[in-house]
């Protein structure tokens, strides 16, 4: 990349952004930074001054956009709804479609006339023959491809992940090296909008209150016990649920309607199909089936799998072995089973 290109960052004032920032500007980049305030409280309040505080140091302008509005209706209210609706959310995926790649991107295009965005993700884009894919960083205990499945050719064209040859421990040490008001920062929240100590599970009672309903064993219908809320589960769970029960319990499923949590041992939450909507790849394809890893959660193994297009929209996901806790709610993003690159994802129904 040329050096003279002006790219806006996405700056939330913790290490990762703000090296990016740095790493930018010392390869003589045209460097400005963005920061989105999604919500008026204590707790953006304080991102914004310590991405101020980075700008300053780094002496780059600043932007803070006010998201507010947006962020309500994209991220929380997705993020309740889903609940309310017996499905878990990924906000994280969310927020980066309509608000890091979303507003923020057609701020620093369109307004600022920024030749790239860039970010503080663990991942790496690679051009073949004009098609832009996603590859695993090099540090793999951080990657992040997974989060950024619904970007389009278009958005990874014009962005740039500065952090992808580095380690987590490089970050650290380059951030301490230049003094960065970041250095002492400890790791994000995986929702930026509940913070400690308030709980998903205290956020969510909060929200709906306690409704008494009914855990159910699915496999012979017997009632075993009662709770407070299907809202407080998701599909997999096994701390909180409290039933004394043979063998261990996991929730199994969700009635929303009927205010019921289903459970079933270990054994009995495993699939080998999983339906997905709303699929999509990363980059045309005329292949409408193919094996691929597949991972249902961020934090799992990607597994083998067969995955068949119906349409433009709906998709099957045939693993070669079982695979626990599926849970609708949740993105399903596949991978090429060859280099790892990321070709696509959906949403589990």
């Amino acid at each position: 990349m040329s050096n003279n290109k002006r790219v806006a960052v996405a700056l939330s004032g913790g290490l990762d952004s703000s090296v990016v920032c740095y790493l930018l500007k010392k390869q003589g980049c045209d460097v400005v930074a963005l920061t989105a305030k999604m919500a008026d409280d204590e707790n953006f309040t304080q991102i914004t001054e310590k991405a101020r505080a980075v700008a300053d140091k780094l002496k780059i302008p600043h932007y803070i956009i006010d998201l507010s509005r947006e962020f309500k209706q994209n991220i929380i209210d997705y993020f309740e709804n889903s609940y309310k609706n017996g499905k878990t959310p990924n906000p994280c995926i969310i927020c980066n479609k309509t608000i890091k790649w979303g507003r923020l991107f057609d701020f620093a295009i369109k307004e600022l006339g920024c030749d790239y965005i860039a970010t503080g993700h663990y991942a790496n884009i690679k051009e073949d023959n004009g098609v832009f894919k996603l590859y695993p960083a090099n540090d793999t205990k951080k990657d992040q491809l997974y989060y950024l499945f619904e970007l389009s050719q278009e958005q990874l064209s014009r962005t740039m992940f500065p952090l992808c040859g580095y380690l987590k421990e490089d970050i650290k040490r380059i951030a301490e090296e230049n003094d960065l008001p970041s250095k002492s920062s400890k790791e994000s929240q995986d929702i930026c909008f509940i913070k400690k100590p308030m709980t998903t599970k205290k956020y969510l009672l909060d929200k709906f209150g306690k409704k008494k309903g009914d855990f159910i064993l699915e496999e012979t219908g017997e009632k075993i016990g009662e709770h407070e809320g299907f809202y407080q589960y998701t599909i997999g769970q096994r701390k909180g649920i409290g039933i004394a029960y043979k063998e261990p319990l996991y929730v199994s499923g969700l009635d929303a309607a009927q205010n019921i949590v289903y459970c079933a041992p270990a054994g009995k939450i495993t699939k080998t199909l999983v339906h997905i909507e709303n699929a999509k790849t990363q980059y045309p394809t005329e292949q409408k089936e193919f094996q691929t890893l597949v991972k249902i959660r961020y934090n799992m193994k990607a597994q083998r799998a067969k995955i068949i297009f119906y349409d433009e929209k709906t998709a099957d996901i045939l693993f070669d072995a079982p695979v626990s806790a599926v849970t609708p709610g949740q993105a399903c993003v596949f991978y090429d089973e060859n280099d790892g690159h990321l070709i696509g994802g959906g949403w589990i129904i």
